[in-house]
């Protein structure tokens, strides 16, 4: 079989990167195209674009970048018609992914989405196009399944979440050889996961490294993007208590005693790894101010939205300031406040259904194209 995945961003890349990888155990012939990034090429795709090619952060920089988005939309629509897959395969990215499976259902294409687009948290109506253009969708939340059956009658396959598989098999280095590594010394590490792009890292470090600068008996650790090259960031480092670390995010997790994390994918992997944290958000403030009046969920984060409760204190915009940060930072630290937290991520791996995700995905899949 063919298949064609589209994925948008650094999450989707290891998402798909696994998918493709149980896929291949499935079908032994399978033959696989994308949009994504390094993971999904190296488990055995041929990239026709890069994630980072194409990554635009809220609403003013999307309007700002609309004819290079149209380009990639023309492009994408002649390389799918040009390979002719059995399958596409859509991986979240909605404003891109709902473009392209309209023209691909009109094409008589098969359309199947593995990871749904957040239509819970803001334009819930993008249902009508799902049900009229995607044939399958996978999902691996497990309140997204409630969502789809009961509230919009569309039936769904949750499979649990693809990220308790990249923590499961990813081999972990020690903290201890960890240190000795990248030359850290003995103090506790606090790990800064600022985000994958330029605008949303910039934003982000501006705040975060002013409590790295308020407490020098502690180690700050930027977790480096992939999709960013280590020049980026000698402008963030320099001071005697923080270091970079590219590409070893779940290393650097591990060997963490706290993390300051960008609200996004980050925040559940940290709560996987069982690392207590606080969680930030700071966006431009007109696509900010676009932002407040569509999406209408109680949080932002996903270890809150799973739990339907606050476990970790979440900082936006005008919150997400040294003061609060600080004060945050310093209640993470406390014995008493980590015990509940590991608690709490206890009942949230429970609730997302253990290991296993990418190979249900894969045989799903691989038994509807059969």
């Amino acid at each position: 079989m063919k298949y064609y995945l589209i994925a948008g961003e650094a999450s989707g890349d290891l998402h798909g990167s696994n998918l493709i990888k149980a896929l291949a155990k499935q079908d032994p012939d399978a033959q696989f195209r994308c949009w994504g990034g390094d993971l999904m090429a190296a488990a055995g795709a041929t990239l026709v674009k890069h994630y980072k090619e194409q990554s635009f952060m809220g609403f003013f920089e999307v309007i700002k970048n609309l004819p290079t988005i149209f380009s990639n939309i023309r492009f994408c629509k002649d390389d799918i018609a040009a390979y002719q897959p059995d399958v596409i395969i859509f991986i979240d990215y909605s404003g891109f992914n709902l473009r392209i499976a309209k023209w691909a259902k009109q094409n008589q294409f098969r359309t199947f989405y593995y990871v749904s687009p957040q239509i819970w948290a803001s334009r819930e109506g993008r249902i009508k196009a799902i049900k009229r253009d995607i044939d399958e969708m996978f999902v691996i939340l497990p309140f997204e399944k409630e969502f789809y059956e009961k509230k919009h009658g569309y039936s769904v396959n949750f499979i649990g979440h693809p990220l308790l598989d990249a923590i499961a098999q990813q081999e972990r280095t020690s903290p201890e050889d960890f240190r000795k590594e990248f030359n850290l010394d003995d103090r506790e590490i606090v790990a800064l996961l600022p985000g994958s792009r330029k605008q949303e890292i910039t934003n982000m470090l501006e705040v975060m490294l002013k409590v790295a600068q308020r407490n020098p008996d502690y180690q700050f650790v930027i977790a480096g993007a992939p999709s960013q090259d280590r020049e980026f960031y000698q402008q963030f480092i320099g001071k005697s208590n923080i270091s970079l670390v590219s590409g070893r995010t779940y290393d650097l997790l591990n060997a963490s005693t706290s993390a300051l994390v960008t609200s996004g994918t980050a925040t559940l992997e940290t709560a996987l790894l069982k690392v207590p944290q606080v969680v930030c958000y700071k966006g431009n403030w007109i696509s900010y101010q676009i932002a407040k009046r569509i999406i209408t969920l109680k949080y932002i984060s996903l270890v809150n939205l799973i739990m339907d409760r606050e476990v970790v204190v979440e900082l936006i915009q005008d919150k997400f300031n040294e003061k609060e940060l600080q004060k945050e930072f310093e209640k993470i630290m406390d014995p008493e406040v980590r015990k509940k937290i590991f608690d709490d991520y206890h009942t949230l791996e429970q609730k997302l259904g253990g290991v296993g995700a990418s190979e249900k995905g894969a045989q799903l899949i691989f038994q509807k194209i059969s």
